[in-house]
């Protein structure tokens, strides 16, 4: 305990000592020319460009020096470093987003996420195509809180608002090379000219990939490696002074093995079988335990085509922007879920997904001396598929056959397919009915319409006083279709049939139809067409925000607002369905700035109580299945505080400090399973704290360029548990490790820019601290192979980057 008080004190000394970081915190940026001087930054947070200072939300923005110093090439490079904001990446086709502890994690494509995420203002609807490759990022904006008038459903938590970089009329362009630890190799490319005296183009692009910090430990092949490249053409044209029209392709290849399960059973060299049940007592540390990787067909992969179009219009006193889109993917990711190469107990999982989506928006806006106003329809829909896919082995089936009773029960005395192996080979028959696959899938088809109007005035009471109200209708219908047929085993089945035809059933105790046995996952069987449900949600969120001016450089504000988000079904789950979520939040905060002292302090002091909250959960199973993720419901309440506060007490060296605190539980909620558990008035499992510390300094060396040292550190604290935190494996304390524990983490950075902003170098290390800790353990086979696995956070890395600008 005392060496991590040692190492957190050293890591919080390094960076209030210079050793900081250089990135936008929350308000506003300390000019470079002197320490008095305060740049404003614009943000669109309510659909209109505004002063950050001036809008009353509580939000954090990261610009691209941020995105630049920390070497992020994602959303998830940033996680720890916006409090309150937590992101899971470590499959980048299934990434999971949380705002103030509000979370969804279903991959299903019958769920939608709480958090919403956007691109140049389009809505990202599946996570499976939300967490791409930062690809020419002029900034992020972070809004926490409901923001389902001014973004619409499915904001529940929050909103992640990505703006791009767009053409402009100079020419200019960037070349980034990046290498580093692992095999790292990372290439940017960005080149913007005018065409004529209306048109100029942008054509950027990233190719990234390292080879993996993970070997097997059976064949020394490299796991978690990267591979993905992506690029986008822009091309704006201005028809007239008031009017001009922006088009735009992006495309996202991902190509790289699926994350490995980290076993935390220990297997001796040369056994075959696992010990049943698993005990906690025996599981190994992951972050000392040997990787095995056997999964067939290992794959994670995303090919994404997405094209905007973008018409702006000003009419003098208003403006008009119609934005249109249509975006096109399809992902892969087939996973390990056993943590080991035995066959006996092999099973991995796939989610296979191809989904289209149109989103049409029209918005107008315009302002007076009394009011500020946006208002706009729009049209989203959505056609998506997905196969919930699962392999494993007959050896499998005998495992579970005999953990779970199910030869016993039905009097059997040995394992059926490998009792019958052995009895055929005693006569001399060469029939193994051993090693023989067996899959069953589940086939959902969504089709997703969803309407809205909005509206959001800001009237001006007077030169220090201004009223917000805000409204969205929103109509979300649904139809979705699972499709469940029996088990395929076509090597087993022709087996069989040969077993048959020869007469062995007729001397064998066992019928044949006893060897298909039933489906151990997906139970329920549907008609051959599927089974289909439709339904339809409507929504009228509010916004009411009361601001006051104490002084030019001092906001005070109070706010009511309503998150939503639309019910839904369980993918895996036939004939599931589930209300829409609301949220309602109270709010209250201060924004300030003091220009003489460079100081900038933003608060605020918030809570909320959440009605209906989908989550996915590990059921506790039931016999002679494995159990299954599904979606439970929940009623929580929480109050926080978030501070986001920047210093510049000497030319060219910044302070920056950010903090949430929130208090979460459980108002309402019962576990669903053969043992439910009430939970209410017990905590989520948010932790209370979470922090980031940063600070930067910069050397001015006249015509040998500027230098520039940065850091960075990230902490969060402990989880806070609750009876059900075990089974779903984000919060315990086992013999040797913890999973939950509080984390920490610092990122520095050293740099050198030539005097004409032309070349630049810079070396980077990631995780100086090399902390690795236990991001949590799963137990979707715990109860019946007895194979719980876990994942291991990222160790220290380091890298060099070379920047080419003319």
């Amino acid at each position: 305990m005392n060496n991590r008080r040692n190492r957190l004190a050293y890591a919080v000394m390094t960076v209030l000592t210079g050793a900081g970081f250089a990135a936008t915190t929350p308000g506003v940026v300390v000019a470079q020319e002197t320490s008095n001087e305060i740049e404003e930054i614009l943000v669109t947070a309510q659909r209109r460009t505004q002063s950050l200072q001036d809008v009353p939300i509580a939000m954090q923005v990261v610009d691209s020096k941020l995105i630049d110093d920390v070497a992020a090439e994602n959303l998830g490079d940033l996680n720890g470093f916006v409090p309150g904001l937590v992101i899971s990446d470590g499959s980048p086709t299934q990434p999971r987003y949380e705002i103030r502890g509000i979370a969804t994690d279903d991959f299903g494509i019958g769920t939608d996420p709480a958090v919403g995420v956007y691109v140049d203002g389009i809505y990202a609807a599946r996570s499976g195509a939300s967490l791409l490759a930062f690809n020419d990022i002029e900034r992020i904006e972070v809004l926490k809180g409901p923001q389902g008038t001014l973004f619409g459903r499915n904001s529940a938590a929050g909103a992640i608002s990505i703006v791009t970089r767009q053409p402009e009329d100079e020419f200019h362009s960037l070349l980034r090379v990046r290498v580093g630890q692992y095999g790292k190799q990372y290439y940017e490319g960005m080149l913007n000219t005018p065409i004529g005296d209306s048109l100029a183009l942008r054509i950027n692009g990233v190719y990234n990939k390292s080879d993996g910090w993970i070997q097997d430990a059976a064949t020394g092949q490299d796991l978690l490696p990267e591979e993905n490249w992506a690029g986008r053409v822009a091309l704006r044209w201005a028809l007239s002074d008031n009017t001009s029209a922006t088009l735009s392709w992006d495309h996202d290849d991902l190509d790289q093995l699926a994350r490995p399960a980290i076993g935390i059973i220990p297997v001796a060299a040369g056994q075959t079988t696992i010990p049943y049940p698993a005990d906690p007592a025996t599981y190994i540390d992951p972050r000392n335990a040997p990787v095995y990787n056997d999964v067939v067909g290992n794959e994670e992969s995303r090919k994404l085509d997405q094209v905007n179009l973008f018409i702006d219009h000003t009419f003098g006193s208003a403006d008009f922007r119609s934005s249109t889109s249509w975006r096109q993917f399809d992902t892969v990711n087939r996973e390990d879920e056993d943590g080991t190469n035995l066959i006996g107990v092999y099973f991995d999982t796939a989610n296979i997904e191809s989904n289209e989506s149109f989103y049409q928006e029209f918005k107008f806006s315009g302002r007076t001396d009394r009011i500020d106003w946006v208002a706009g329809v729009s049209y989203y829909q959505e056609k998506a598929d997905q196969i919930s896919d699962t392999h494993t082995y007959t050896d499998g089936i005998d495992t579970l056959g005999t953990n779970l009773g199910i030869w016993d029960g039905l009097g059997i005395p040995f394992p059926l397919y490998g009792g019958t192996t052995a009895f055929l080979a005693d006569l001399g028959i060469p029939v193994s009915l051993l090693g023989m696959p067996w899959r069953e899938a589940m086939y959902n088809n969504g089709d997703f319409e969803a309407y809205a109007a909005f509206g959001d005035v800001i009237w001006h009471l007077n030169d220090k006083t201004n009223l917000t109200f805000g409204l969205r209708f929103t109509r979300d219908t649904k139809k979705f279709t699972w499709t469940n047929g029996p088990h395929e085993t076509p090597e087993l089945d022709e087996a069989i049939a040969g077993l048959e035809q020869a007469g062995f059933f007729t001397m064998w105790p066992i019928p044949a139809e006893a060897y298909r046995f039933s489906d151990i996952i997906f139970t329920t069987d549907t008609p051959p067409g599927g089974y289909t449900d439709k339904d339809s949600w409507d929504d009228v969120s509010p916004r009411f925000v009361l601001d006051y001016k104490i002084n030019p450089n001092v906001m005070v504000f109070g706010s009511l607002a309503k998150g939503y988000k639309a019910g839904g079904y369980n993918s895996v789950e036939v004939a599931s369905q589930f209300e829409n979520e609301d949220v309602w939040n109270l709010e209250t905060g201060i924004k300030s700035v003091i220009p003489d002292a460079g100081v900038v302090l933003n608060a605020s002091v918030y809570y909320y109580i959440y009605d209906n909250k989908q989550a996915i959960t590990l059921d506790d199973g039931s016999s002679g299945e494995i159990p299954r993720y599904v979606i439970d419901t929940s009623d929580e309440e929480a109050w926080g505080i978030d501070v986001d506060a920047q210093w510049r007490p000497l030319d060219h060296f910044t302070l920056y400090a950010n903090v949430a605190y929130i208090d979460s539980t459980y108002k309402e909620k019962t576990t669903l399973g053969d043992d439910p558990i009430d939970l209410s008035g017990q905590p989520t499992g948010e932790p209370h704290l979470s922090a980031s510390l940063g600070a930067s300094y910069e050397w001015l060396l006249g015509n040998a360029g500027d230098l520039q040292l940065s850091g960075r550190y990230a902490y969060r604290g402990e989880s806070r548990c609750n009876a059900d935190s075990e089974r779903q494996g984000d919060c315990s304390l086992q013999t040797s490790f913890q999973v939950g524990e509080d984390t920490q983490r610092l990122d520095m950075r050293l740099g050198w820019t030539s005097a004409n902003n032309t070349f630049g170098l810079a070396g980077y290390v990631t995780n100086v601290l090399d902390d690795q800790y236990v991001t949590g353990i799963n137990n979707i086979t715990r109860d019946t192979f007895g194979t719980p696995f876990a994942s291991i956070s990222e160790p220290r890395m380091w890298g060099l980057e070379a920047t080419f600008s003319f």
